[in-house]
């Protein structure tokens, strides 16, 4: 008989390798959203009104990712507090959502911990790529490895988004979303 098409790989990340210098307390500490690629409709829609949005990671238990991410949304600053789990893989992890299809893998594709992290995501079907910096801006160098990396994903320069590098919220106005 025919032999049977293996299933396919649960997640097209599995292909994406972490550096093996990684160190996750050194990627503690405070991020900037630089840039993002990703075909996800809302941020084509959104686009010409895209906020300053910076992140707070720290390290949990069992080496989990604490992420805090603050974002202005109607002149408001907001939290968003997220924990990625460990998962199989060095670098990889795994945000577990409230419903079914709701999970989200997450790589640490490439980081210097100390200037830049390239992180990538999945959720179902669709990958989308963050760039990530220290500080709001980050040289060419790194946009360039940014767009050699979401290109090899098969994004392109007409879904990547550039983020405001002013503005960004220090700490939220008492609202908390726990995602």
């Amino acid at each position: 008989g025919r032999r049977r098409r293996p299933p396919p790989p649960q997640s097209l990340l599995e292909k994406v390798a972490a550096p093996a210098e990684l160190r996750l307390p050194e990627l503690a500490g405070r991020w900037f959203l630089v840039g993002m690629a990703s075909r996800c409709s809302f941020l084509a829609d959104h686009s010409h009104r895209l906020e300053a949005t910076a992140m707070t990671v720290t390290i949990g238990d069992g080496q989990s990712l604490d992420v805090s991410t603050f974002r202005k949304l109607d002149r408001m600053c907001w939290e968003i507090r997220q924990r990625y789990l460990p998962a199989q893989a060095h670098g990889h992890f795994l945000l577990k959502g409230r419903g079914h299809g709701s999970k989200v893998d997450m790589v640490v594709g490439e980081t210097d911990h100390s200037s830049y992290a390239i992180l990538y995501y999945q959720k179902g079907r669709s990958i989308s790529v963050k760039l990530y910096g220290r500080s709001s801006q980050v040289s060419d160098a790194v946009i360039d490895k940014f767009e050699q990396r979401l290109r090899a994903v098969g994004l392109s320069e007409d879904v990547t988004y550039y983020f405001p590098t002013y503005g960004f919220c220090d700490s939220a106005d008492e609202f908390h979303i726990l995602d």
